[in-house]
């Protein structure tokens, strides 16, 4: 979600091409010109040197992956999830600073969301509510508040006097994302061609699963209830109450909630901006370490630092419950790189399906843990650290393997592929990394981490009051 959208939308923003046959166009046209295009430069490739060859496909995975978003960022509704999804992928073949600039692009597509005029959003809720809003409320901000992929919020009083949040899905949206998640399948083609290790076909219907119950607001509502019943007196985070009676399958209302942005919190001072990150951190990994449940949207627009010092989380639709065997699988990950263990790292990696065992001989233990320790180490081992802004290009100052080496780790990475139900793990892990660089928090990251993998006792204030929250919660 992304705050404070321009009042004034342009005549066509927001309008949704929901005919089956122009989204379906769209989307066809994208994979047919791409492979047509991906075919001619594997041809030409065959007469060029292999650096030239590199180059040309480089070239053209980055292509592919700026007009996915082109195209996708058009069409809102699962069309424009399946990009945000693919926000979390590691493209295959490309120099590290693109990597960035796609990612960056890919998930640009969920801020740069422009608000869809006020008349129809009216509309659908007279429908929802049965009659006009004034049966239900005595004031009404017609100017959006915030806006999503799906739908766009507006402040509201009700008849009782509560102030509130209204999040409005878009008018016609339900009806795309049906014909978009049908036509999922036809990206198959492009993902696999950007990153070769994946299932298509298993993450594909995991994004059907997921984006499917993203539209029903019903179920948002009840996701975010439960846990709100699951924090109601925590020491430093809260969930909006949800008005039951006032949401339906389109429209979900929920109590507002005044604090500070994230861009409000960045400008503060160094502790203020700790404690923050800490809260963060601890909230989204509380949740799945000790609760199983995966909240993929974890983005700086869905919270508030409240005037209490409290932080206010907001929108649950994307949640997912993890099972126990994947929870173990985690932990049993994240020990390993602990532990410098380079052989339980794999032997992990394995069982917890990142690694197939049938390809599982051509990737190298030590490599692995290499790989694994620049990803996940942050987290896993115990140990002071400040992030930057500048963390994600330091990569840049390295130096660069030649090709052999790099052909030698290409063929590693794609023997490993993406479990379906830790798409949204690792997309949390991923945003509360960024967001973390983006505020400059400092803590012993590992040493919090270790409270919810390992149970190991709390090492800071906002830990022990935790802790004591939860003797009282059981």
């Amino acid at each position: 979600m992304s705050a404070e959208p321009d009042d004034d939308p342009a005549p066509d923003a927001g309008k949704l091409p929901t005919g089956r046959v122009a989204r379906t166009a769209r989307v066809g046209g994208l994979v047919a010109g791409q492979g047509l295009r991906w075919a001619g430069m594997r041809t030409a490739n065959r007469v060029r040197t292999p650096e030239r060859a590199a180059a040309a496909q480089n070239d053209r995975t980055a292509a592919l992956v700026h007009q996915l978003v082109d195209q996708l960022g058009q069409m809102r509704g699962a069309a424009m999830k399946v990009g945000q999804m693919l926000s979390m992928v590691e493209f295959d073949g490309l120099p590290e600073e693109q990597q960035d600039e796609l990612q960056r692009k890919l998930a640009a597509l969920r801020d740069d969301v422009p608000p869809v005029a006020f008349a129809d959003l009216e509309k659908l809720m007279r429908q929802e509510f049965g009659g006009p809003l004034s049966r239900v409320f005595t004031d009404f901000d017609e100017r959006a508040f915030a806006a999503a992929s799906i739908g766009q919020v507006h402040r509201a009083t009700t008849v009782d006097g509560d102030d509130v949040v209204v999040k409005i899905q878009y008018p016609g949206v339900a009806e795309a994302v049906e014909t978009d998640l049908r036509n999922a399948t036809l990206l198959l083609p492009l993902v696999k061609r950007l990153a070769p290790g994946l299932d298509g076909k298993a993450l594909a219907a995991e994004m059907r699963e997921r984006i499917g119950e993203e539209l029903d607001y019903e179920l948002e509502a009840q996701n975010q209830r439960r846990v709100e019943r699951l924090l109601r007196g925590h020491p430093f985070a809260r969930v909006p109450h949800v008005h039951t009676d006032l949401s339906t399958r389109r429209v979900l209302v929920s109590e507002y909630v005044a604090g500070e942005r994230f861009e409000e919190v960045r400008r503060d001072d160094e502790a203020t901006r700790d404690r923050y990150g800490e809260i963060l951190f601890r909230f989204f990994l509380g949740l799945l370490y000790r609760d199983r449940i995966a909240l993929g949207d974890p983005h700086p627009g869905n919270y508030l630092l409240c005037p209490d010092g409290r932080v206010c989380f907001l929108d649950f639709g994307l949640l997912r419950d993890v099972g126990q065997d994947r929870v173990a699988a985690e932990r049993a990950i994240n020990a390993a790189v602990r532990d410098d263990d380079a052989a339980a790292l794999k032997a992990a990696l394995i069982a917890g399906h990142y690694l197939p065992a049938d390809r599982s001989d051509v990737v190298d233990p030590d490599w692995a843990l290499r790989v694994m320790g620049m990803a996940v180490g942050w987290y896993a081992k115990p140990r002071e650290r400040r992030f930057s802004p500048a963390d994600s290009r330091d990569h840049r100052d390295r130096e660069r393997p030649d090709a052999e080496a790099r052909a030698a780790a290409k063929l590693q990475v794609n023997q490993f592929t993406l479990p379906p139900e830790s798409l949204l793990i690792r997309r949390m892990h991923g945003i509360v990394a960024v967001t973390l660089a983006q505020l400059r928090a400092g803590a012993n990251w590992g040493a919090i981490a270790a409270e919810y993998l390992h149970g190991a006792e709390p090492t800071t204030a906002l830990g022990e009051a935790e802790a004591a929250f939860l003797a009282e919660r059981v």
